[in-house]
């Protein structure tokens, strides 16, 4: 049963949906990133600090960074490129909350260093955005309650975008199967389930 709201109070619903843009668009500002370049170092100062240069595309823009060879992926989007929507949770490539895009194939990014992602295309939750519009994955979590603490919620969407390019019209099955690598300590999986059949949907 819906409770109406009070004047200037909040209801539950309207609540999580602004929470959930928030949340679901991570940095809605964030709408193109700007050409990263590398550190201006000569050759043999590159190979007393040990470090290399890496070139690759994210969210449509090029980009190139001088890194230590250790660096992960999550670390070079989040501390190098400030795109802090990809979330470090356990990693050790377990969870999925750092799931992002590599060339259209979801990945761990906290379990995949930086090198390996050399001259491919990353996508994050930060580039499914358009402009300030939500992406329609984005919107059905929102609309179907797919998010309680929303932590994880970045790295579902993430999974279930990479779902929907390889099924664009999934059945319950594939969906459980597509998103079985993202884990939620909230346990939202039944709205999770919905969000993404939902979005599905949307997209036809």
């Amino acid at each position: 049963m819906q409770e109406k709201s009070k004047a200037g109070d909040i209801s539950r619903r309207n609540f999580i949906k602004g929470l959930g843009s928030g949340v679901i668009g991570t940095t809605v500002a964030i709408t193109t990133l700007p050409v990263i370049a590398a550190d201006k170092k000569e050759p043999n100062e590159m190979a007393t600090s040990g470090k290399v240069a890496l070139a690759l595309k994210v969210n449509g823009q090029a980009v190139q960074v001088v890194i230590e060879p250790r660096t992960t992926l999550a670390e070079l989007l989040r501390e190098h490129l400030n795109l802090t929507g990809t979330k470090i949770v356990c990693d050790h490539g377990e969870c999925g909350g750092c799931t992002v895009l590599l060339n259209g194939q979801a990945v761990y990014s906290c379990h995949l260093l930086a090198l390996d992602a050399a001259g491919k295309e990353v996508v994050t939750i930060e580039g499914l955005l358009q402009g300030e519009k939500l992406h329609p994955i984005q919107e059905a979590f929102i609309e179907h309650d797919g998010l309680q603490c929303g932590f994880c919620t970045p790295g579902q969407i993430l999974a279930a975008q990479a779902l929907l390019l390889k099924h664009p019209k999934p059945s319950q099955e594939q969906v459980k199967e597509g998103m079985a690598g993202n884990l939620c300590r909230c346990a939202a999986y039944p709205n999770i389930l919905k969000s993404v059949l939902a979005a599905a949907e949307k997209s036809k």
